[in-house]
């Protein structure tokens, strides 16, 4: 890899790090302070609504970002199309949103929905105001400031959430939290970002995009509606509180997981389209990712499902154990998620759009399939399909990927099939000990510095390159501070 290339790409790989651990660290607070003053039916109550949400997000951006990002030349004409474009349709949805409301609490049978949806989708109008900016940022690899930006926003939006909950506003202060959150990244990227729109509009950049970015926003959306699925599942045939636990479930998982994805989106996307022609060079800084991703991934992951139990009861109280078997099957189902992710990075920076569509479509049948084989089984055997189906989605992938790039498959594999080994090792250590330890909050610190000293202690062994370069990597970083 090039020194100039690599650099960007660490600085680009630390800097999305401190940004998603950073916002997620605020969260995880947060949401240790809401599961003591939050009921589960309230965190079901907007569970019903994300996905309505999430889908307002797609069909907003509609793949224009990642269109902008991947074209090598972006003048204003561009920018300012697109960004009108994000608003109208952002007003469009909203309206349409607003008047649907009562439909939607009609399908859920909860009357308390009229009024928290109409609030809490304001936020897709101020999402739309954002995304050019961000866009001329991830242009730039300038990831530094879109940490600041977004770790500032998020403690905004906590600190606003948290205050109403602790004043008893109950599924409000959730709201809030959301919606505020929005606002507060929306004013804050305006200020860093020093651009001003102009009222220029071509429907031509639009037809020269549609045909890339009509993919990645079908894609988009069969990502939004599988990933919540079990939950529009789940808030229309079961009671609200099984919503509650899977929600809190979910996001436990997203945390971790969900992280290292967004890192390898937002970090390593307009790092591979720099490269998008040169085979042999994408073929050896994609195995480097792969490689340095898996020795992450896998064993936090599996730890996480070995210490699942006294996890859950330590940080979310008793009353959320009923979490506990959700949080290891979405583990599970998410354990090759980061690697998948990468894969359909590499593909989409080579302009193969319509391929990763086709992937995320295969996908979203079998999980569509797993589901009505499950559904009548229950919640957990419909969990088990879903893991099963992600499985098969990576597999396909890799097929893709050896067809699209010649990288074979057994290479891939060896990229991670020892960190995999080395973290079920990890975990089984980690759950052997709870057969001795009764006490969860013991339990638990004991599993964390078990599992960490044989972590430390493999990579020090297996990996000592590796190791020897993160210590040199985190002092250099470390002497600059202290310059400063």
């Amino acid at each position: 890899m090039g020194d100039n290339l690599k650099k960007k790409m660490l600085d680009a790989l630390t800097w999305a790090t401190i940004d998603r651990f950073g916002q997620q660290g605020v969260q995880f607070i947060v949401g240790l302070i809401f599961a003591r003053l939050i009921s589960p039916d309230d965190y079901g109550l907007v569970g019903m609504l994300m996905i309505f949400v999430a889908l307002s997000g797609t069909f907003v951006d509609a793949g224009f970002s990642q269109a902008l990002i991947r074209k090598p030349n972006v003048d204003e004409t561009d920018l300012n199309t697109v960004f009108y474009f994000n608003i109208f349709i952002s007003i469009a949805l909203y309206i349409i949103l607003f008047f649907f409301a009562p439909a939607l609490s009609s399908f859920f049978n909860q009357p308390q929905l009229i009024s928290i949806s109409r609030v809490m989708f304001l936020g897709i109008l101020f999402n739309s105001f954002y995304l050019i900016p961000v866009v001329k940022m991830v242009r730039k690899l300038d990831f530094k400031t879109g940490a600041i930006i977004n770790i500032t926003s998020v403690f905004c939006s906590a600190f606003t959430g948290v205050l109403l909950a602790f004043r008893g506003f109950g599924v409000w202060a959730l709201v809030a939290q959301m919606v505020s959150f929005q606002f507060f990244r929306m004013l804050i990227i305006i200020s860093y970002v020093r651009w001003k729109p102009k009222l220029i509009f071509s429907f031509n950049v639009i037809r020269q995009s549609w045909a890339f970015s009509f993919n990645l926003l079908g894609t988009g959306i069969l990502n939004v509606i599988f990933n919540y699925l079990y939950i529009l599942i789940l808030g229309k045939f079961y009671p609200k509180h099984d919503v509650g636990y899977y929600s809190q479930a979910n996001k436990l998982n997203e945390t971790t997981n969900f992280s290292f994805q967004t890192i390898l989106v937002g970090s390593t996307y307009s790092l591979l389209v720099k490269i998008q022609n040169d085979d042999d060079r994408f073929r050896r800084i994609f195995r480097e990712i792969a490689q340095k991703t898996s020795i992450i991934t896998f064993p936090i992951m599996l730890t996480l499902i070995a210490c699942a139990k006294p996890l859950i009861v330590v940080l979310l109280t008793n009353k959320w154990i009923a979490s506990v078997p959700y949080f290891q099957l979405l583990c599970l189902a998410t354990l090759f998620g980061p690697l998948y992710t990468l894969n359909i990075n590499a593909l989409n920076a080579r302009g193969k759009s319509r391929v990763t569509f086709k992937l995320e479509f295969i996908k979203k049948l079998m999980i569509l399939f797993s589901l009505l084989i499950c559904f009548h089984l229950g919640i957990i055997a419909m969990l088990w399909g879903y893991v099963f189906a992600c499985f098969a989605a990576y597999l396909i992938s890799i097929l893709y990927l050896k067809k699209d790039l010649n990288h074979y498959i057994k290479h891939q594999i060896n990229d991670f099939i020892k960190c995999f080994s080395f973290g079920s090792m990890i975990a089984l250590c980690a759950f052997g000990i709870s057969f001795f330890i009764q006490n969860f909050y013991f339990l638990l610190g004991s599993q964390i510095i078990l599992s960490n000293l044989i972590y430390f202690f493999i990579i020090k062994l297996f990996f000592n390159n590796l190791y020897t370069n993160a210590l040199q990597f985190v002092g250099g970083k470390f002497q600059k501070l202290i310059k400063k």
